[in-house]
Formats: C-alpha cells, structure tokens, sequence
C-alpha cells in the first residue's frame, strides 16, 4: 500500500512548526519517528492533505539533568531514552520501559513525543508518564502550556492536544535515592505492544514498612490507571508476601478491562493480578538493595 497524496513540510524551528499547524489545522499531521504515522498512512488509516516533518528541528532530542527532573525533547528515541546515562541513573524505569519498545530498529526512530501523542493504551511510555505523573511541554500560537500526564490521555488514541498543539518536551521526576522499581509486560511476541504491563515504585521506611507507594497498569483499560487512593492505606504495612498477593489481586479486580475478542476479560485480569506481583517484587527487592 502507499499513502493518499500529501503535501511535506520541513520546518526548521518550533515556531514555524506551530505556524504550519495553525495554518493547516487538523487537515495536518506531524511526523517524528513515524513509526505509527507511517503505517497508518500506508493502510489509508491516516489521509493527512499536510505532512509536517520535526526531524530537521534541532534541539528536540535533547535529555538534561534539571535537579530532581529530566528534561526529555519530545523527538528524543526510545533507544537513546534507554541508553542514556543520566535516564539510567535518575529514573532507571523509564530506561528499562524504553528498552522493551518494538525491535531496535523501531527503537531508533521511534520518539517519546510520538507515543504520548499516540495514547496506545499498551504503550509502555504512556505507563511510566502515569506512574510517575510526568509533565508535558505543547507550544500553539496562544503560547506554552504545561500538562500532567493523568489530564493528558482521555482515551484510545486520544489526548488534550489541540490541533494546533505540538509537543515539545518531557519533564520526567527522577526516582528518589531509595526508590525500588519493577517493570514487568507481557506480549504475545518478543516486539509486540503488551497485553497488559506493571510499573511500581516504592520507597521503605526505618522499619521496613511501606512508606510511599506507586503502582500503575497499562494494556488493561483504555488509558493507564493507578493505584490511586489505595497507594495511601498501604503507608506502614509491611510488605510481606501475603500484601503483595492481596494488593495485586485487590488492583486487578478494580479494574474494567478492555473489550477485545482476542484476549478474554479473566485472562487479561489474571495477567494484570501476576505483573502487578511481580513488578512489587522487584520494587522492593531494589529498594532493600538487590539488583531485580
């Protein structure tokens, strides 16, 4: 298949990227890795009249260490996200999130920016930005507006983006000097978006008891969801093997899982239920020090 015609443009600033949008509305799409965009057009799925090419904007794959954030530019790879030295050591989960993205070559074109944008409800990006509660940078003509990660998606391929909106940069918050993590997924194939995925943080206290607790599913409704007010009861248990059986089963049960005749409802929750276990285990095993 080819795509429909289109016109290209090449902008090679924001501002001009944003002016081509103002002008072209939603008649425009922008491509930065195009690994969904692509394919997408290729299918006749997609039949933009306007195609704006970011790549030739420098300075949008930029990853700066801000005190407790990172600076991520939206055209940022997902390869470059999981090799990066100060991702590695600041926020470990995003780099072991990134890494698990597609092949290596999808990897190397693929962008942050890009996947936010797309709000695949399997994606593992739009999981670690809800677990962690990322900010996102969009520039319009009405200026810049700055968006938490839980306003940002609303559905199945669908976000606060207006169309004017292009995405600019990620502000990740760095996990804590005793914060443990785990990131477990499932797919059906080594390259395939998740059936259902478990990101965790947790941080202990003096005594070993929970202290502060982040748990967020993706894959299983049509956003990411959290623990939410539950991560709040949990301060002071200790997290034995029976909490964490009964916090995974417990989160599991309160979700509403996608329709899909591929996958059953019980085995995506019974899937759910065994990420969220083990993606505990190795939360707190990192935290007390071992090397999940």
């Amino acid at each position: 298949m080819k795509p429909a015609a289109f016109t290209y443009h090449a902008p090679r600033s924001v501002d001009q990227a944003v002016a081509l949008l103002a002008s072209h509305g939603v008649s425009a799409k922008l491509l930065a890795g195009g690994q969904s965009l692509v394919p997408m057009m290729n299918l006749r799925l997609a039949q933009p009249l306007h195609v704006i090419d970011l790549n030739p904007i420098a300075g949008l794959d930029v990853i700066r260490l801000t005190g407790d954030h990172l600076e991520i530019g939206a055209l940022t790879s997902h390869a470059a996200l999981a090799r990066a030295v100060p991702v590695r050591a600041r926020c470990p989960i995003l780099a072991a999130a990134a890494a698990t993205i597609g092949h290596y070559a999808i990897r190397t074109r693929g962008t942050i920016g890009g996947s936010l944008a797309h709000a695949d409800p399997a994606a593992q990006l739009s999981l670690i930005a809800t677990l962690l509660d990322v900010e996102l940078e969009a520039r319009s003509p009405r200026g810049t507006r700055v968006i938490r990660a839980a306003d940002f998606v609303t559905g199945v391929f669908t976000t606060t983006l207006a169309a004017d909106e292009l995405l600019t940069a990620v502000r990740v918050p760095c996990l804590g000097p005793r914060e443990g993590w785990g990131f477990r997924m499932m797919s059906r194939r080594a390259g395939d978006f998740a059936i259902a995925a478990a990101a965790v943080t947790v941080t202990l206290d003096a005594a070993g008891r929970i202290d502060h607790l982040r748990v967020a599913l993706g894959g299983v409704e049509p956003t990411p969801v959290t623990l939410g007010a539950m991560a709040f009861t949990q301060q002071g248990r200790l997290p034995d093997a029976a909490w964490i059986v009964a916090l995974a089963r417990g989160f599991a049960a309160s979700c509403d899982p996608l329709d899909d005749p591929r996958v059953s409802t019980e085995y995506r929750l019974e899937l759910a239920e065994v990420l969220v276990a083990r993606a505990l285990g190795d939360a707190l095993e990192r935290t007390r020090g071992g090397s999940a």
